[in-house]
Order: structure tokens, then C-alpha cells, then sequence
């Protein structure tokens, strides 16, 4: 998404800006810094969803890893009751069923948590849209304040650090740039287990364009 760009859904005022490859702040802010993280603090986050549409459907869980400017690293993951059954076919892509979910919190109680776990810094996610579309959607429909400080998208500062690969998707580059050897391999496509995947892409792809400015 171009920098400038935003995506606003028509019945809710406050829209998503997601950073872009024509960021030239973030460029800057790349040539200033080796160390990711004194540009922060930052969020990493991702949502586990009961579909594709933040209209129609509901969060079943967060994860969260928030790295803080001197670099330490604090971590949130709750699961989520969404209030409505979870398809099958979803449940067999993150794993998370109906009975996992049914003492889990509502989002009105996670979503609060995870503002106040999330305050004061940066989101970041792969394929920002979806994740901040469904966080957006779902903060305005129990009434919670909206989350207004921005977001970046992983995989645009990816590409741009790594271009022409054949797919930018997490599982890909897990295998492609080596990620997640200290990650328990038990939980794929957890939203703590991607949330870290993001955490750990983005800080190479963060490297790999600060050697270049250099």
C-alpha cells in the first residue's frame, strides 16, 4: 500500500495508514539505526480469525511481542470466545476449535488488554491490512477507543530487502530466510507463533536495508 494511502471503512470515521516502501521517514530512520528497536517501541502482532471478513467474522485469538527501545521483549497471547461457531476448514489451518475457545475471554476484554499491552508504541504485521482490519473492526464493535498510532507492514520492508522471492507469506520465509529455530515448531500458524515469525523477518529485513544504507 502506497504511502498516504488509507483504507477507511465507511461506518466508522478513523481509518487504517499502514507504512509503505515509499515511506521516506522510514528510510531515514533505517540510515539512523542498526539496532531496530531504538526506533520503536514497537508491537508485533497477529490475529487468529474465525474467516476472512472483519464484518462477518470474529478474532479467536492474539499474539503479541512488544519490543521496547533498549531492546527488551515482553509477550502477550490470549485466546478469544468469538461468540460464534469456528468452521471447521479454519480450525484446521491455526488449530483452534470451539471447545479451546469457550472459557476464553470475550474481545471486550482481550482487546482492552491488548491496547493497554500495546500502548505508547508502533503495530507491526504481515499483511497489516488484515490483521489491523479485523483489530479496527472489532475494537469499534464493543466500543473501544481505536487504535490511532499506525501500523507497519512487514512485508513491504521484506520485499524491499529481499526482492524477487516466489512468495513473502510467513511459512515461506520461515523456510527461505531460516527463521523461527527457537520457536516450539508444535504451534504453526498460532498467533503467537506468527507473531514472532514477523518479529524475527522484520528485524533481518531491518538489518539487511541498513547495510545497504550504510
Amino acid at each position: 500500500m502506497e504511502a498516504g494511502i488509507r483504507e477507511c471503512r465507511s461506518d466508522y470515521p478513523v481509518c487504517l495508514e499502514l507504512a509503505s516502501e515509499t515511506s521516506g521517514r522510514l528510510r531515514g530512520q533505517i540510515r539512523m539505526a542498526s539496532a531496530w528497536h531504538v526506533m520503536g517501541p514497537f508491537t508485533v502482532f497477529d490475529v487468529e480469525t474465525t474467516g476472512m471478513s472483519p464484518v462477518r467474522d470474529r478474532i479467536v485469538e492474539i499474539g503479541a511481542v512488544r519490543v521496547d527501545r533498549d531492546g527488551v521483549q515482553t509477550r502477550f497471547e490470549t485466546l478469544v470466545n468469538p461468540s460464534m461457531p469456528i468452521p471447521y476448514q479454519v480450525t484446521r489451518v491455526h488449530g483452534i476449535d470451539d471447545n479451546m475457545v469457550a472459557n476464553a475471554p470475550s474481545f471486550t476484554d482481550a482487546g482492552y488488554q491488548f491496547l493497554e499491552f500495546a500502548r505508547g508504541s508502533k503495530l507491526i504485521a504481515h499483511n497489516a491490512r488484515f490483521d489491523l482490519s479485523f483489530l479496527q473492526e472489532s475494537l469499534a464493535r464493543v466500543g473501544l477507543p481505536l487504535w490511532k498510532s499506525g501500523a507497519y507492514d512487514s512485508i513491504v520492508l521484506i520485499r524491499k530487502a529481499y526482492p524477487g522471492l516466489s512468495s513473502y507469506s510467513l511459512q515461506f520465509l520461515r523456510q527461505a530466510l531460516g527463521l523461527g529455530q527457537e520457536i516450539d515448531e508444535a504451534r504453526p500458524h498460532r498467533a503467537g507463533y506468527d507473531a514472532e515469525l514477523t518479529m524475527e523477518a522484520f528485524s533481518m529485513a531491518m538489518k539487511t536495508l541498513y547495510s545497504r544504507a550504510e
